[in-house]
């Protein structure tokens, strides 16, 4: 099996590494000279096949199986829409797009050309996740009522990634909601096993602004008088970490004198109280499934571990799980409140690999894919699209003050394409 890589970051290099275990990296893309350099090294890519842009790679036609498209967001539509021309199967990055339109251009192309588009909705295959979704489907709580699912992103994780770092701005990237969380409105419609019929949403930007700055404090980390009392200092951030994510974003060179080098000039060492982001630091989202099922979904940067905690109230009793502990409980409902409780603690098979395992389960799950014409991705486009539906919406009512009904978002999108 034979793959080229395109966009050789961070969430790139993970999937490729996978997949080189047991297929051929033959071509990367990536417009940084550094990370082009890394991946052909790691990937032994000869000279040729190393490509600064995308067009470079595509004018040599189709001269694999497939492809991994792990660029930045707003790149993913055009990237996808090309190799979907030449006859690509596609491993794509989340979101599939920051547009509702283009993911059902993105989807009704990869249909009509046949093509298999595998969306890296990593939650999917994690045994934490896939535990839940078998209890529920047994019945043996009966039907969900409700459910509370938090995103918890860490401050530290919301300083690096959605303050300082790619996805700051939601008209460079996408919005906080699309670009973190259709993971969690993908899990939560498998989880229910439905469709959402309305959502309505709330947060803003709030503390990471100049008004907060601390008194004194300077444009860059580096330059502050009063970076030794300010948590986000880089250096705080970055060194003590160095050879892991996230130092590994700022600088090839994981040296201390090379990440200092970085924090001088790159948005990394810059002051999070003086960015031009504008995305969400925090979010709550209200959905109503069309079988009935309420949830409530909480994105917040104001949490000190990255993780994701949830609880789902069934007929005869509730699951709680916090996927960084790995533990699952559910618990019947008694009969009065001196009753013994009736509990049962899950742990799941622990699975090696980023996100729980979810990686490795997606690439298997890709691979799998491209050896066998009939198997059933658990995250083909065709089952991916309506978390992006559910996150654009989100988005719309935030900004808007109104409750998106989904079927009528559909139909017009949908009529705004027919008129293409």
């Amino acid at each position: 099996m034979k793959l080229a890589l395109i966009g050789a970051g961070q969430r790139g290099m993970i999937y490729s590494r996978h997949a080189y275990q047991s297929a051929e990296i033959v071509a990367v893309v990536e417009p940084d000279d550094s990370r082009r350099k890394a991946a052909a090294d790691e990937f032994q890519i000869p000279l040729d096949k190393q490509f600064a842009s995308v067009d470079e790679f595509y004018g040599l036609g189709k001269i694999c199986d497939a492809i991994i498209i792990s660029s930045m967001d707003r790149d993913h539509y055009a990237q996808t829409m090309e190799a979907l021309e030449l006859g690509y199967d596609i491993l794509l990055e989340k979101p599939i797009s920051p547009s509702p339109e283009e993911c059902l251009r993105i989807n009704e192309k990869a249909n009509k050309k046949g093509r298999k588009v595998i969306v890296c909705h990593v939650l999917r295959y994690t045994n934490f996740f896939a535990e839940m979704k078998s209890i529920i489907d047994s019945q043996e709580l009966g039907k969900i009522i409700t459910i509370q699912h938090n995103e918890n992103i860490g401050n530290f994780h919301m300083a690096h990634s959605f303050v300082r770092g790619n996805w700051r701005r939601s008209d460079l990237t996408s919005p906080i909601i699309m670009q973190k969380s259709c993971h969690d409105m993908d899990i939560l419609s498998w989880l229910v096993d439905s469709d959402a019929k309305r959502i309505s949403s709330y947060g803003s930007l709030t503390y990471f602004t100049e008004e907060n700055a601390p008194a004194g404090s300077a444009e860059r980390c580096l330059d502050c008088k009063v970076a030794a009392e300010c948590r986000f200092d880089a250096r705080k951030a970055y060194l003590p970490v160095r050879g892991q994510w996230p130092a590994t974003v700022v600088a090839a060179d994981q040296t201390e004198e090379g990440l200092l080098q970085a924090l001088q000039t790159s948005p990394y060492g810059h002051c999070v109280y003086r960015m031009d982001n504008d995305v969400c630091d925090h979010q709550v989202t209200l959905i109503e499934f069309k079988n009935g099922v309420t949830a409530t979904f909480n994105l917040s940067g104001f949490t000190n571990k990255m993780c994701r905690t949830i609880k789902i109230m069934c007929e005869h009793g509730e699951i709680r799980g916090d996927d960084s502990l790995n533990v699952i409980e559910v618990t019947r409902f008694n009969s009065n409140m001196v009753e013994a409780t009736q509990q049962t603690v899950i742990r799941p098979t622990a699975m090696s690999g980023g996100h729980l395992g979810g990686d490795t389960g997606l690439m298997n799950d890709f691979l799998q894919n491209l050896n066998n014409p009939g198997f059933s991705s658990r995250s083909s486009i065709d089952r991916s699209v309506e978390s992006h539906m559910m996150a654009y919406a989100a988005e719309e009512a935030r900004v808007t003050g109104s409750v998106i009904d989904l079927d009528q978002l559909k139909a017009k999108l949908q009529q705004s394409e027919d008129r293409q």
